[in-house]
């Protein structure tokens, strides 16, 4: 077995998924801005995103005990892949506690010219340096985000194509460097639209996105699906029930995803903890030939951020909170 399909079976492993702890600078501010106080209800602004608050933060998590039995997998942002946690690197720490380092390697995604209100994502010039530095770093596997948008008229072939092509470049840039590339096409929950609707289009997508893989040869066994589940958009008038959602997400995976890719991480694209738990938990139920688990940021973190608060004393009701919440999401995979 080679080396990057042992990776990818490892990061599926019975009852544990993928921490995405991947947020920018700018991101990870947003987090912090949003804290809220469990007293009052209210949102409280005190933390600031710099290199230190953030590894605080982030150590926080990934020190927390026994939290490597619910994560084989933490996907790092540029800062934190260079830093240390108590004199080891990052990925060494995450290494001893038997978890494995990835990074974002996207830089983001920007206005596709010509198409006003879609995007694409930035970030292959260079990727080839940047991919052999960070398997200097400890890198066992990277990730790479495409957004595509439902509205009126969206999304264009042009935006999913365009998309699909720079997944798939990616993908095959990543195999070369004996790294595990998670392929990430996510249709945004933003907007009215229904549950049909999302269907529609994550099969359009995913179908796009697995005819480049194959274009450009690439080892679908050495590879995982970050995909969204189907689901309604917020501001639908219909919500889909777990039921609906789980029934409608597999239908479309086993229309359009290959048997041969190991496992499929889910985002949570936005989901409130409990829904992200619940719509899993409904979607194993069903299951499907591949490992179904998660690579959830918001819905792994927000409730220790929120008891964290960038106060020391918290520290260890925060990991508490990270702690129950990574065994309920690990419990929904059974």
């Amino acid at each position: 077995m080679s080396t990057l399909k042992q990776t990818a079976q490892a990061l599926v492993a019975p009852h544990k998924g993928i921490l995405a702890a991947d947020e920018s600078s700018k991101t990870i501010q947003k987090r912090f801005d949003k804290i809220k106080d469990l007293a009052s209800s209210a949102y409280k602004i005190g933390i600031t995103s710099t290199p230190e608050t953030n590894l605080a933060y982030r150590k926080m998590l990934f020190s927390t005990s026994g939290i490597e039995q619910y994560i084989s997998g933490v996907i790092l942002y540029d800062e934190t892949i260079r830093q240390e946690i108590d004199g080891q690197s990052v990925p060494k720490y995450l290494e001893n506690k038997g978890i494995l380092a990835g990074i974002k390697v996207d830089k983001g995604a920007w206005r596709l010219p010509n198409f006003e209100d879609e995007k694409i994502t930035e970030g292959l010039d260079n990727l080839r340096d940047r991919l052999t530095e960070y398997k200097e770093l400890g890198a066992k596997f990277a990730k790479w985000r495409a957004v595509i948008n439902i509205g009126e008229g969206m999304p264009t072939e042009a935006a999913i194509l365009a998309n699909a092509h720079a997944l798939a470049r990616y993908a095959a840039l990543c195999q070369e460097q004996d790294i595990v590339p998670i392929v990430e096409p996510e249709v945004l929950m933003d907007g009215p639209h229904d549950l049909q609707r999302c269907k529609e289009v994550t099969t359009q997508t995913l179908k796009a996105v697995f005819d480049e893989l194959k274009l450009y040869k690439i080892d679908l066994e050495e590879i995982l699906l970050k995909p969204n589940m189907v689901i309604s958009g917020k501001e639908s008038s219909v919500q889909a029930s777990a039921e609906e959602i789980a029934k409608a997400t597999i239908e479309t995976f086993k229309e359009v995803v290959p048997q041969e890719v190991p496992g499929i991480v889910f985002l949570s694209g936005g989901q409130t903890p409990d829904q992200a738990t619940e719509n899993l938990t409904a979607i194993n139920q069903i299951g499907g030939p591949w490992q179904l688990s998660y690579s959830y940021g918001r819905a792994l973190q927000d409730e220790a951020l929120t008891a964290w608060a960038g106060k020391e004393e918290n520290i260890s009701a925060a990991q508490e909170a990270f702690l129950q919440r990574a065994r309920k999401v690990s419990e929904a995979c059974s």
